[in-house]
């Protein structure tokens, strides 16, 4: 029932085209940026608000999942923020923020959870700085490298249905209120996606992609297995990962010619130089991670 509402109410609602969300202005350094001109963006805040208040009605009360909720539409809002502002954001400013909420994250996290984790069929206690280091730096790059995806048509929400339907396909013995979340998620994003396939007609902008980066990091320690993110969610980390890389490497160690040859999202250099499609992107990436599923579940079993 609550897939069904969260299906229902996100189509309805963006099918409103509510006059209130800005507009993109088009992106002058991406491979077709100029296409997403005029489209309605920032409709992440209905994705998010729609998700929580779904969770909120469906799942009994805890603190510390209620805090996770919160984190997420502090995430969205920041982001939303940005998308209808007039200048894009400082990026010390943002890489500030989600500094602040990785760190929140985690740390509601470890006082809900402790820090036990599981490798594999290992299991081993983890010396609370070090979670919280390890913790931190996970969920700011999935905020960051999901972000990045967010360049195609389709791209960020069926890699994250399809990282996030990973989590219960590999580690089928998840908690019930993980397994519900990852639901509620993908009927919100099924029903984004009726508008956001290529051609779009809108773009869930900084206020969706950057809480679905901090959904698939939580899921990520809740699952008990937080490194096996780095194999269900190895092409969001892949296609965002070395952007991340490259400018960190231009700006704060002055390498001037570091990957100059490379467009990055990886997408990006796919498109301009490769002569993919966008639908080729999205259906090419899907099967990459599908397969990487595949064998991390055969490493977990």
């Amino acid at each position: 029932m609550g897939m069904l509402i969260a299906f229902a109410a996100t189509w309805i609602l963006l099918a409103l085209r509510l006059p209130f969300l800005p507009r993109d202005h088009g992106r002058a350094f991406a491979v077709n940026g100029a296409l997403s001109k005029g489209k309605v963006r920032g409709v992440g805040l209905i994705l998010i608000i729609i998700y929580v208040l779904v969770c909120l009605f469906t799942a009994p009360f805890s603190l510390h999942r209620s805090v996770e909720l919160i984190l997420l539409a502090l995430a969205m809002l920041a982001g939303y923020l940005d998308d209808a502002s007039d200048r894009p954001w400082n990026e010390y400013l943002k890489g500030a923020i989600d500094l602040g909420i990785s760190v929140a994250a985690t740390v509601n996290y470890m006082t809900q959870y402790g820090t036990r984790i599981s490798i594999m069929s290992w299991e081993l206690d983890l010396h609370p700085v070090i979670y919280l280091l390890l913790g931190t730096i996970l969920v700011w790059m999935s905020i960051n490298v999901t972000n990045c995806a967010d360049g195609v048509d389709g791209l960020c929400a069926s890699l994250v249905i399809v990282s996030a339907l990973s989590f219960m396909w590999v580690l089928p013995g998840l908690p019930a209120d993980v397994s519900s979340d990852i639901l509620l998620l993908v009927a919100v994003l099924g029903a984004y996606l009726c508008f956001n396939s290529s051609p779009s007609s809108m773009l869930m902008g900084d206020a969706g992609s950057r809480p679905l980066g901090l959904f698939l990091a939580v899921l990520a320690m809740r699952s008990g297995h937080p490194f096996i993110y780095l194999l269900l969610c190895a092409v969001l980390i892949v296609d965002g990962g070395l952007g991340l890389i490259k400018v960190s490497v231009i700006r704060f160690l002055g390498i001037k010619g570091f990957l100059t040859n490379i467009r990055t999202p990886i997408h990006d250099e796919l498109r301009s130089k490769r002569g993919w499609s966008d639908t080729q992107v999205v259906a090419r990436y899907m099967i990459i991670q599908c397969v990487i599923a595949a064998c991390a579940r055969f490493l977990v079993a």
